[in-house]
């Protein structure tokens, strides 16, 4: 739902026009309403990590159709300006963020901010001029605020309904897939809300990568055990099992992470390769730690299947166009589920309390505040209906990519 602001509304910058003023040109994902006029340059808003930053690749390439002259600068994080320059896509600068309470915190729950560097950052922004800002970042408690102080001639995001009006508004509802989120918002904008193919890894990593490739063995799956939240993370013991019973079934299995994850890596390869007898155990290794977000890109785009908790790797591989099998907390099916399932095969946790103390588990971040408690939800899905998902996308995903 479009929402305008209350009569009298004033943003501090101008006055807040009613979204309903704009007239509705399309349907796509949600209403797609009239283009602003003379947009050459947009800031988009989104923080967080790898996958926070893929889910809003389809809005990004409909703003791209919409304004094809305009330049997109996202404000994002480190990891956001790696993959931008590793990879083609629709962004065509990154600006980082400061550090700034509830749009980028400084790690390890720091919070704190650096007055003059946010005073800095807010200045070189509006030196830009930016012709129009998006928020895709949330609900606005904290980054409706941080947009409007960018300066730009037009705004548009999401609100809940304590956070700032913008000049365009869509209600910030929880459950949703986050893709068509970010779809939404840009329709705000007059964008067609399209969802094209999002990434394409670059010749020099793949260069790099077609060494860790073993031909002998009829396919490829890439298995990634961590995710930033433990709540996500299936436990190691399973990914062993499912390596093995893949193995077994002659792929290639690689096992890959960021370098906190080196240690979870190696446990499973190499717990899967005791289990396994000897002519498979080579099939088996870890390459955590030793990949950067462009090779890992290409890694992912040349496996058959990718197997994972509800993580960045997976949607990366997502991106790519590779087929992903995702172990998903029920809750987290809405906002970051795969909508398909021809490529992409969900299995999912429905627990909804806390195993160790009963707190409700599916308000926990949005209406109530973390119970203490970071053990696994989604112990209860089988190795058996995973592994068989996984080999059924390795019998078929080369004829549905074709």
């Amino acid at each position: 739902m479009v929402v305008p602001p209350p009569a009298g509304t004033n943003n501090g910058m101008q006055a807040a026009r009613p979204a309903g003023s704009a007239r509705s040109v399309g349907q796509g994902v949600g209403p797609v309403l009239e283009k602003f006029t003379g947009v050459e340059r947009i800031a988009v808003l989104r923080g967080g990590g790898l996958g926070d930053l893929i889910y809003t690749y389809p809005a990004l390439y409909a703003l791209k159709a919409a304004y094809p002259t305009a330049t997109i600068t996202l404000l994002g994080t480190p990891i956001h300006a790696a993959l931008a320059a590793a990879t083609d896509g629709p962004i065509d600068a990154v600006e980082l963020l400061p550090f700034a309470e509830g749009v980028r915190d400084g790690g390890s729950g720091n919070t704190e901010e650096d007055e003059q560097a946010v005073e800095d950052f807010f200045a070189s922004m509006r030196a830009r001029k930016f012709d129009l800002a998006l928020q895709m970042h949330g609900g606005g408690r904290y980054s409706n605020p941080f947009v409007l102080r960018l300066g730009a001639r037009h705004t548009a995001g999401t609100r809940t309904k304590d956070a700032r009006f913008l000049e365009r508004n869509l209600d910030y509802v929880y459950y949703q897939n986050e893709p068509d989120r970010w779809l939404e918002t840009a329709g705000l904008a007059g964008a067609p809300t399209i969802i094209p193919p999002l990434l394409q890894a670059r010749d020099e990593h793949r260069r790099n990568t077609a060494t860790l490739r073993n031909p002998d063995r009829a396919s490829l799956v890439v298995v990634h055990p961590g995710a930033t939240d433990p709540r996500r993370r299936w436990p190691a013991s399973y990914f062993t099992e499912a390596v093995v019973g893949i193995a077994l079934e002659g792929a290639q299995v690689l096992v890959v992470g960021d370098r906190s994850e080196k240690a979870l890596a190696q446990e499973v390869a190499e717990c899967a390769a005791a289990k396994l007898p000897a002519e498979h155990r080579d099939a088996v290794r870890s390459v955590a730690g030793e990949l950067e977000i462009g090779e890992l890109a290409a890694l992912l785009e040349s496996a058959t299947v990718m197997l994972a908790s509800d993580s960045g790797p997976r949607h990366l591989a997502q991106a790519l166009g590779t087929p992903t099998v995702g172990i998903f907390w029920v809750g987290n099916v809405f906002n970051a589920g795969a909508r398909g399932r021809s490529q992409h095969r969900i299995h999912m946790s429905w627990v909804t309390e806390c195993p160790v103390c009963g707190a409700d588990v599916t308000q926990v971040g949005w209406t109530a505040p973390h119970c203490g408690h970071d053990d696994t939800l989604i112990r209860g899905i089988a190795v058996a209906d995973v592994v068989q998902d996984v080999l059924d996308l390795t019998a078929t995903s080369l004829l549905l990519q074709e």
